[in-house]
């Protein structure tokens, strides 16, 4: 369920936030994160002590449009489906909210919102050997999710999100597909695995997807301005894949799309 064997993945995922208290104490209730390092500036949310969101406070950011560039969602990948069954329950049992529910075929995902509109995926994946068509390509559906059975899977009550949690994947709003194509995997090296009707889905060593660009609410929109909302996306990428970014990029690892989105890339250790 891991995605750490491929030559990138997600780091950690920065959302500038008007309530800082407020939106850091939702993602412990909500998601069981724990608070890694807090103070009146900024929190730093994660699972098993890596860091997967992190929160700066700006009181005074303009509010994101929900029609331009930036976050679709950040999807937390749990690490087996008896996590993700265990969460079922304690998201029933505390009435989250819950704004929809898929069969991906490639995963099993929740989805919902942190209280300044942020979207957020929870998910498991199915193993990998039911990802590919006959012809190895992936194949990914929406399909209603048997939210029965998948709680079933659980085996103890909900403790929080176990070590293993990991951003699995982000997926973005921007103004044209092929011009995110042309950054993702043009200049960042993620391969595309699919295309849906106005969407990209780009996944590093097999994965079927650690990144996802998508204009079905942002046809067209240009660059952004500071506001709330995703401020950077981390990748965490090997010593050969950092090295041809960096190649590709003038010899940055800091480097933003074409809406102003900040991406950072960290070798991995």
């Amino acid at each position: 369920m891991s995605t750490a064997s491929a030559p990138m993945e997600i780091g950690t995922v920065t959302l500038t936030v008007h309530d800082l208290s407020r939106t850091a104490d939702f993602y412990a209730r909500a998601l069981g994160l724990e608070k890694l390092r807090s103070d009146k500036a900024e929190a730093v949310m994660g699972a098993g002590n890596r860091a997967l969101v992190r929160l700066i406070a700006d009181p005074a950011a303009r509010e994101r449009s929900p029609r331009e560039a930036g976050l679709f969602h950040t999807a937390i990948l749990m690490p087996d489906r008896a996590s993700l069954g265990a969460w079922v329950h304690h998201a029933s049992n505390t009435r989250l909210p819950v704004q929809g529910a898929s069969d991906h075929k490639v995963s099993e995902a929740i989805y919902f919102a942190d209280p300044e509109g942020n979207g957020i995926e929870i998910y498991v994946d199915r193993p990998r050997d039911q990802w590919t068509k006959p012809d190895g390509t992936i194949h990914m559906t929406t399909d209603p999710l048997d939210i029965e059975d998948l709680a079933a899977a659980a085996r103890t009550p909900w403790q929080g999100a176990p070590a293993g949690t990991t951003v699995g994947h982000v997926h973005l709003q921007v103004g044209d597909v092929k011009q995110a194509e042309a950054f993702y995997n043009g200049t960042l090296g993620f391969p595309v695995t699919a295309h849906y009707p106005g969407a990209a889905f780009y996944g590093a060593g097999g994965y079927h997807h650690h990144l996802a660009t998508n204009i079905w609410n942002s046809r067209g929109a240009g660059p952004r301005t500071p506001s709330t909302g995703l401020t950077a996306v981390e990748i965490l990428a090997d010593a050969a894949s950092t090295a041809a970014i960096r190649a590709k990029a003038g010899r940055t690892t800091d480097l933003t799309d074409p809406w102003g989105t900040r991406i950072i890339v960290t070798e991995k250790a």
